[in-house]
């Protein structure tokens, strides 16, 4: 995956620079900072806005009855013992990260693949998370582990401080369970790097530590070989980006006969970039740089016999070939990629490829049908591609979790709205196209009473727009029912079934009912689908939106008295917009870690490197089209607006705080009532560990539940 996707009028501005809009009628709280003082990510200022704000929320939310069963309810959840594992092949056992109330930070263990049906699979602790982070006094957040192939003994475990994006780098030795001594550290940055050999990395990071090697997205643009116990200050630049580029990334590729390819993606916009093959890495000089003949819009999966293995998100024609359909997996010399190419699979109009994973000799594939999981195994039959469907469930997501390059296993995990997820295993047997249950969650919310639906809605333009309801099965179409609607629509990411207990827990089990859109923007019907709702094409977006909420109350299902919506990040920014271009059509809004000034998002954190999707205002047709949608320009004194629920993370530095604060500040500003959570770790995520999950679901839960089963809902405690 891409390195950064693992992630105003003259006038107005006039008006930001100078602090007056955000001047206030005196009230109880502190002087509203201006809007300087506000992007002062911990500033003194901003930090104690931002506490009056937390404590007027907490303090009204936590004080409702229903609070401490709320939480309760979602924490037990969320650490229930019994909870889905994620494993993941390494050095011939299975790993996992988990965290429960004992281990809230997190414990990275590991078995053996046969013990996995098991109810007590007999796991071995590795590296403890908690007891490092007492030890090192440092707020420690798991994230991952890069290893060296074949033998996977020795990792670069990265560790972020209070879970933002940028991370620590520490070698790690799987097979004595300890960091190494003197071994490889990289300090906090954001950065990538994987491995040559036993002592040199391939780094992408900040090479002078100044920030003069960053993108304006924040991400590095240079890769350097860095050898063993050598000064980073020393490593050895291969190659050089733009700093208009959104970032450069190393890769390294392993097939089944232990071949290793070392790649450079330089991802020059979000979605567009170039690959290049790094030869002479083991010669000991400079490696050479080998350009791929590849559409800008691909994305490298794999190498399977020595072949590459990619998506194309654009209709590529090879040289001498014929077309091959945007969205189509296929395959590829690794010497001529431009010329010899091999289709592997096309999706027709209802599919979309989700997860490619590369096993010894098979390619596993997840794929929607009409946003419905399944999953495809592909192995190679002469010149062609054999292709064999796994049987799994329908009304379900499908994940390819892990593949093992030893065999032809490879995890995925199935789960639906109600049920509960389970761990799957290919290759079982010793047949490709084989899958094998081998473990499953016990339900962590009564559903015996509800079920699932799906429905169309039609857009502003007549596009059929799907949507999921999960309901109680007995739900009457009196209008009176509390719903709940989310949605993304962006990115080319798509919102499948989820099995998501604090929900069924917090909402279904109290009466509620659940609504996920598949709107444009997304990937529910592959790259035509996200291009429709790209740039000046995002109304569609929002209007596709509109349409479920319509389409809801035209059913009968609702009532705006009784309609909600969420979302986060680019769903945040999607919720911003329902809230100033429709707030008559929903009585709550909740709105997370969200862009919400998008006349200036470029200049934000990691904003700059999503111009590829939003559009840029040194564009002037961009601009125009963002000073149109903007959620924080288009507060308006005189418009009604349900009362907001609007959280973030001042660790947050992707999107960042600063979003949200100008927002809720520009709400104050206007007189208007609005909730306000920052929580003051766990970066994009929102959240670090399960109490704070728990606490943030538990104040959601209180609000929704006063807005939208309770008539118009209480303004008491809401910032005004």
């Amino acid at each position: 995956m891409s390195f950064s996707a693992r992630l105003l009028s003259a006038a107005f501005a006039v008006s930001l620079a100078a602090g007056s809009f955000f001047s206030c009628p005196a009230s109880a709280d502190p002087v509203i900072p201006d809007r300087a003082a506000l992007s002062e990510v911990n500033g003194a200022a901003a930090l104690g806005w931002v506490r009056a704000q937390n404590q007027r929320t907490a303090g009204d939310l936590e004080s409702d009855p229903r609070y401490d069963g709320f939480y309760r309810d979602a924490l037990s959840a969320l650490e229930n013992p019994e909870r889905m594992i994620r494993p993941r092949f390494l050095n011939g056992r299975v790993w996992d990260f988990w965290q429960d109330a004992h281990h809230p930070r997190g414990i990275w263990r590991n078995t053996v693949l046969a013990s996995l049906s098991n109810a007590l699979p007999g796991w071995t602790t590795r590296l403890d998370i908690d007891a490092l982070a007492a030890r090192e006094k440092k707020d420690w957040v798991f994230r991952g582990a890069e290893c060296l192939e074949p033998e996977e003994r020795f990792c670069l475990v990265a560790l972020s401080e209070s879970g933002e994006d940028a991370v620590t780098l520490r070698e790690y030795d799987t097979r004595a369970g300890l960091f190494v001594l003197h071994g490889f550290t990289l300090p906090r940055g954001r950065q990538q790097a994987v491995w040559v050999d036993r002592d040199t990395l391939l780094v992408a990071r900040d090479q002078a530590e100044d920030g003069s090697f960053l993108t304006a997205s924040g991400y590095p643009f240079s890769v350097q070989l860095l050898r063993r116990d050598q000064p980073l200050s020393q490593a050895h630049e291969v190659v050089r980006g733009e700093k208009t580029d959104v970032a450069l990334t190393p890769l390294v590729l392993t097939d089944d006969d232990g071949r290793r390819v070392f790649l450079i993606h330089r991802e020059v916009t979000f979605f567009g970039g170039r690959y290049a093959v790094l030869e002479g890495t083991d010669q000991g000089g400079t490696p050479a740089l080998r350009w791929l003949d590849l559409p800008s819009r691909s994305e490298i999966q794999g190498l399977v016999h020595g072949r590459l293995v990619l998506t194309t998100a654009e209709d590529w024609t090879p040289q001498g070939g014929a077309k091959i359909p945007a969205g189509s997996l296929v395959s590829a010399s690794l010497s001529d990629p431009g010329r010899d190419v091999d289709v592997i699979f096309t999706p027709d109009a209802t599919q979309s490829v989700q997860d490619v994973g590369i096993t010894r000799n098979t390619v596993v594939v997840s794929v929607l049908e009409n946003v419905r999981g399944a999953a495809f195994v592909f192995s190679r039959d002469g010149a062609s591609w054999k292709k064999l469907r796994l049987p799994l469930p329908d009304m379900s997501t499908v994940h390819v979790l892990d593949t093992d390059r030893a065999s032809d296993h490879a995890f995925l995990t199935v789960e639906g709205y109600l049920t509960p997820p389970e761990l799957w295993l290919t290759g079982t047997g010793g047949s490709q196209g084989t899958a094998e249950k081998i473990r499953e969650m016990p339900p962590l919310f009564d559903a015996s009473a509800m079920t699932v639906r799906q429905f169309r809605a039609t857009s502003s333009d007549g596009t059929k727009i799907p949507y999921f309801i999960v309901s109680p099965k007995d739900m009457r179409n009196d209008g009176g029912n509390p719903v709940l609607m989310t949605a993304y629509g962006g990115f080319q990411a798509t919102y499948t079934p989820l099995y998501a207990p604090e929900i069924g827990r917090l909402w279904l089990q109290h009466g509620g009912v659940y609504v996920v859109a598949g709107i444009r923007g997304g990937g529910e019907y592959g790259p035509a689908w996200h291009e429709a709702g790209r740039k000046t094409h995002r109304q569609r977006v929002y209007d596709d939106f509109f349409a479920v909420g319509r389409d809801l109350v035209s059913r009968g299902i609702t009532s705006a008295a009784h309609l909600g919506i969420r979302g986060r990040s680019n769903g945040g920014l999607l919720a911003g917009v329902a809230f100033t271009q429709h707030p008559e059509m929903w009585n709550a809004v909740i709105i997370g870690v969200p862009l919400l000034d998008m006349l200036n998002y470029e200049t934000m954190a990691a904003g700059a490197s999503w111009a590829d999707e939003y559009g840029s205002v040194s564009v002037p047709a961009e601009k125009a089209f963002l000073q149109k949608i903007s959620p924080l320009q288009h507060l308006r004194k005189e418009t009604d607006y349900p009362v907001p629920f609007i959280f973030t993370s001042t660790k947050d530095d992707r999107v960042g705080p600063v979003h949200a604060r100008l927002f809720a500040a520009r709400l104050k500003a206007l007189g208007k009532p609005f909730f306000y959570y920052e929580d003051t770790e766990g970066g994009h995520s929102g959240t670090a560990n399960a109490k704070e999950i728990a606490h943030e679901r538990a104040l959601e839960a209180v609000y929704l539940t006063r807005r939208l089963m309770e008539g118009a809902g209480a303004t008491k405690g809401a910032g005004k």
